[in-house]
């Protein structure tokens, strides 16, 4: 984390020095986007995830490299075990009234050294396997470039958010200075008996009402932040501070270029296309089972004894041997084990053939909501945009004829709020237009984690 971090601050221009005393970090949206793609947990969980992938790849291929294993005992028998003979000719006992003999067979001690060598020559299922491992890796990675995906697509909007609210608070701290000078010239005029102490009193609330404003956008602002610095994976102790503003990330030429694209293919459609391959595989290994399994055995053993301990060791008492062989195992009958597992195998791919024809509708619906959402968007943003010029008109006419005594205190404080009203429009049309923007480029399949759009 600390080496990421220092690796953001060189690209936005701040030195550890500046951060430990200041805690500040300046961000771009592409830094943004670069240091979350290497910090947030679903993206570091999803690399962790491949690296499993790749080793589930080594320890299916171990399965058809030789298997060797070595073993040694040292064995001591306080009591040799007793074998028991019949006591019949020609060698019974007559004096011996039983009709057994026992007889101990072995040594106190014992001990013995080998080594097994095992080789798989042909196990349908190891290859099958192999093909699933890789496939594997190639999901894994397919899950990788989702989660950073929505890495991207969060932190744009967690990004977008704190720009919002950053308008939002200049806009209502411009509002409470507006306001605020009006309250001071009411409040002279009030004083000098040109106005009622009702014309103060009505400025005063619509100052309250700003001011709750400006806290409440503080808030949001703080709480947007919070957001952005989870969805990043920045430490929490941090500030951050945009360096980019609303009109400079969202172009109208580009946004709506957007809306003539075809797009690409999405990359859940190859997840899932990817799991049916899996679950085809899954199918031939449970076919498989039906086959015989061949393996190569070796195995070579030196084994001593005595009836004391130092004599165990003796070269004199110590014998080898060794074996070589061939093993085949050959499946007869499981109580239809393997059936049914194959009759799983071929429902589960019937689902995931529904489930990808249903995605590629509901990916189809999602493009076509997400043009006409957009659309709308633009067009309500260019509403909006009239709406606060024609409020800023009415406002500034409204202050003239205050100011010249032909209107009233009350004409200025709707018009205020009808100003302000309008700024707020405004800014929730842009956000509204960039989280379209998003949800497009996402519909059309270039969102992408390489940062170009």
């Amino acid at each position: 984390m600390k080496k990421y971090l220092l690796l953001l601050l060189a690209m936005v221009g701040l030195s550890a020095s500046q951060l430990a005393a200041q805690q500040l970090v300046e961000l771009k949206l592409a830094d943004a986007l670069t240091y979350a793609l290497e910090n947030n947990p679903s993206a570091k969980n999803a690399r962790l995830e491949l690296l499993i992938s790749k080793a589930t790849i080594k320890e299916t291929t171990s399965r058809g490299l030789p298997q060797i294993s070595g073993a040694y005992n040292l064995d001591y028998n306080p009591k040799i075990p007793v074998v028991f003979l019949p006591n019949q000719p020609p060698f019974g006992d007559p004096s011996n009234p039983s009709d057994v003999i026992p007889a101990r067979f072995g040594v106190s001690y014992s001990s013995g050294l080998g080594v097994t060598v095992s080789q798989m020559i042909f196990d349908g299922s190891f290859f099958v396997g192999l093909r699933a491992a890789k496939t594997l890796l190639d999901l894994t990675n397919q899950d990788l470039k989702k989660a950073e995906i929505d890495v991207v697509e969060n932190v744009k909007k967690a990004y977008f958010g704190v720009l919002v609210n950053q308008q939002r608070i200049r806009l209502a701290e411009a509002n409470l200075s507006r306001i605020d000078t009006l309250l001071k010239e009411t409040t002279a005029l009030q004083e000098a008996g040109f106005v009622e102490k009702l014309d103060v009193s009505r400025v005063q609330v619509q100052r309250n009402n700003i001011y709750t404003q400006v806290q409440r956008s503080q808030t949001g602002l703080d709480i947007s932040k919070q957001i952005l610095k989870l969805q990043m994976g920045i430490p929490m102790e941090y500030e951050v501070i945009l360096a980019e503003s609303l009109e400079e990330l969202a172009p109208k030429e580009e946004t709506l270029a957007l809306l003539g694209e075809e797009g690409a293919e999405r990359i859940e459609l190859e997840q899932v296309s990817t799991q049916l391959t899996l679950a085809g595989l899954d199918l031939k290994n449970n076919m498989s089972q039906y086959m015989p399994k061949i393996d190569f055995i070796g195995n070579t053993r030196r084994s001593g004894a005595g009836n004391e301990l130092d004599r165990v060791f003796n070269s004199s008492n110590w014998f080898g041997s060794s074996l070589v062989g061939v093993s085949m195992s050959v499946p007869i009958f499981d109580g239809f084990g393997k059936a049914a597992r194959i009759q799983k195998n071929r429902v589960h791919i019937n689902q995931l053939e529904n489930q990808r024809t249903f995605l590629k509708e509901s990916f189809k619906n999602e493009l076509y909501v997400a043009k006409a959402n957009l659309r709308n968007d633009l067009s309500l943003l260019e509403v909006q945009e009239a709406n606060l010029q024609l409020a800023t008109e009415v406002y500034q006419i409204a202050r003239i004829k205050y100011k010249e005594g032909v209107g009233s205190n009350l004409e200025v404080v709707e018009a205020d709020a009808a100003l302000i009203q309008a700024e707020i429009n405004y800014l929730g049309a842009i956000y509204d237009g960039l989280i379209s923007k998003i949800n497009l480029e996402k519909a059309l399949g270039l969102l992408k984690p390489d940062l170009t759009n």
